[in-house]
């Protein structure tokens, strides 16, 4: 007698993405298909399968379980061989029965939870344990991953109002005078990002105290205040280092700051960055790494001192589609962010998905960028800004074109 590959039904949605797998061994080894549901009550009370059959919850059959688990494998392999039963007994009584009978039986998970993926439910942990046959669990990641693969996979936008060609030029010049590469200045970091319209915090550079009093008052907003900020090449988290000073109003206050940062920093600061002071709002991290096999990665995820104590960053393949950004944004523990914080209002989204795709669109343009950080990116419901920006630059090696791109 030849053997069958045997599959376990009862209405959930697991063990029912469960017998696409099963269709998928049948149909490889050329052997029918047996589907079984075992069953304890009349009536199975499942919402998912209810609306599928068009029936209410609490009123689908047996029959109407097979029906719709059939249906499924069909889907896969129209042509294969399939029987069905409904048994009145325990469930892993007739599984065990039926794997003497067995190639293979396949379960579907019931894991609960945040150990969805860990644990077996109590039937397919029994047939995993004494079957007689090898028994597949199949887990809900792998259904999933399946989901995920199979959505469009979405369109780069075009972006327009950048200028590639002096992004080349400005990054050829740095690597012309430091042909090891490093970190851009300042300067050479707004300019490259002037050169992708990507939005940024109106700022100036002061090496004197002089220099930065007179930023002050040109820069000054409404309410008067300004920040200066400590710079020298290497520095990371400049609030970290104490390298900020914040709210500083009149010259007076601007002059004790630009002492303070200079006798604190002396040998280290070479200026300081003199800018308004930004509004209340959301602090976001967005950034590029350049991976040796993928190529460039967009990074996304909370700004401030907090990325990195918290590291609940998401990552996509540049250049993002407009699926991509979707991704980045809505992450499920990014979800929050989108709603703004401290009953600000909703966020500017379609301002953040600009400054992602303009990010994007640069990393591609330019393989020399090693790494790119901006943070914070301020988002409030009125625009998204970079208020801070570092980029490092290297020589563009060759690569293996065999090791380029997943799509």
């Amino acid at each position: 007698m030849s053997l069958l590959v045997v599959v376990g039904v009862d209405g959930s949605e697991p063990s029912l993405r469960a017998v696409g797998r099963t269709a998928d061994e049948a149909a490889l080894h050329g052997v029918p298909l047996r589907i079984v549901h075992a069953y304890r009550w009349d009536r199975y009370e499942g919402a998912s399968l209810a609306r599928e059959i068009g029936k209410p919850s609490g009123h689908v059959t047996s029959d109407d379980i097979l029906v719709v688990a059939t249906r499924r494998a069909r889907r896969h392999h129209p042509d294969i061989p399939v029987t069905t039963e409904a048994v009145a007994e325990e469930p892993d009584y007739v599984l065990l029965r039926e794997a003497r009978h067995a190639s293979v039986v396949i379960v579907g998970h019931r894991g609960r939870g945040e150990l969805a993926d860990l644990l077996l439910g109590s039937v397919s942990l029994a047939v995993a344990t004494a079957a007689d046959c090898p028994v597949i669990v199949t887990p809900a990641h792998a259904a999933r991953r399946a989901a995920w693969l199979a959505r469009p996979v979405g369109t780069v936008p075009d972006v327009d109002d950048i200028d590639t060609s002096r992004a080349h030029a400005l990054a050829d010049d740095f690597l012309g005078r430091q042909p090891d590469g490093g970190w851009l200045d300042p300067r050479a970091c707004a300019e490259l990002l002037s050169c992708y319209g990507i939005p940024q915090q109106p700022w100036a550079w002061a090496e004197t105290e002089d220099d930065a009093v007179r930023a002050a008052e040109r820069l000054r907003g409404t309410d008067g205040r300004v920040v200066l900020k400590a710079h020298w090449p290497g520095l990371v988290h400049k609030s970290l280092q104490s390298a900020v000073h914040l709210d500083l109003r009149g010259e007076a206050q601007v002059r004790t700051a630009f002492r303070d940062l200079r006798s604190r920093f002396e040998g280290l600061m070479t200026g300081v960055i003199v800018q308004p002071l930004a509004p209340r709002g959301t602090e976001l991290f967005a950034g590029v790494v350049q991976d040796g096999v993928f190529g460039p990665l967009v990074v996304f995820g909370p700004g401030g001192t907090a990325t990195e104590v918290l590291a609940d960053h998401a990552v996509r393949l540049a250049p993002l589609t407009g699926q991509d950004v979707h991704d980045l944004i809505t992450a499920p523990r990014r979800v929050p962010l989108r709603f703004g914080t401290q009953g600000g209002g909703p966020l500017d989204l379609e301002g953040l998905e600009r400054v992602l795709h303009r990010l994007s669109r640069m990393a591609v343009d330019l393989p020399q960028l090693a790494e790119a950080d901006f943070n914070p990116v301020l988002a409030t419901p009125g625009g998204v800004t970079v208020l801070d920006a570092r980029i490092r630059l290297l020589p563009c090696r060759p690569q293996d074109p065999c090791l380029r791109r997943l799509r």
